[in-house]
């Protein structure tokens, strides 16, 4: 919700005809540890995640950061990534994958949550799209935008008090 203008006591209603379809994202805010450089990656996809496309978005990752990235990814509750599968998977990717857990309800720690919440304010404030693939567009504009702001992406770091 964006705030707007209009006359006192006309409260301003948006009206579309958009009927909302799942559409998902995933990203990754990488940084380096010795604070050089910061990186966003991330991927869209109609319908919901799933272990199987949450282990795809990791097997991608890799191949964008390259086989020799050694990875900390912070991950929340959501269930796909406490799955039985997953976990086997992670437990095949010790030598370049290391998972640290967020307590639970405590997005206020994970800096990916700053991406959305940017995006939704800014590219996605007050937008009444017709179709999912206008959505799906805007949204990916405002990633392709902080993912042009590395100052942005440390930035999201920092709203999270955590260290590399």
């Amino acid at each position: 919700m964006r705030a707007t203008w209009a006359p006192r006591g006309q409260t301003p209603v948006l009206r579309h005809k958009f009927n909302w379809k799942r559409m998902s994202m995933s990203a990754a805010l990488c940084y380096r540890p010795d604070r050089s450089a910061a990186e966003l990656v991330f991927a869209t996809q109609a319908g919901a995640y799933n272990t199987e496309t949450l282990i795809e978005f990791l097997g991608q990752l890799r191949d964008h950061l390259g086989d020799n990235a050694k990875i900390s990814l912070l991950w929340d509750g959501l269930p796909s990534h406490r799955s039985r599968d997953m976990t086997r998977f992670l437990a095949g990717c010790r030598s370049w994958l290391r998972v640290e857990r967020l307590p639970a309800y405590a997005p206020e720690l994970n800096p990916v949550e700053g991406l959305w919440g940017n995006v939704k304010g800014t590219e996605l404030a007050n937008r009444c799209p017709d179709t999912i693939d206008e959505a799906m567009q805007a949204a990916s504009a405002g990633l392709e935008r902080v993912r042009g702001d590395t100052d942005l992406c440390f930035a999201m770091l920092r709203r999270t008090g955590l260290l590399l």
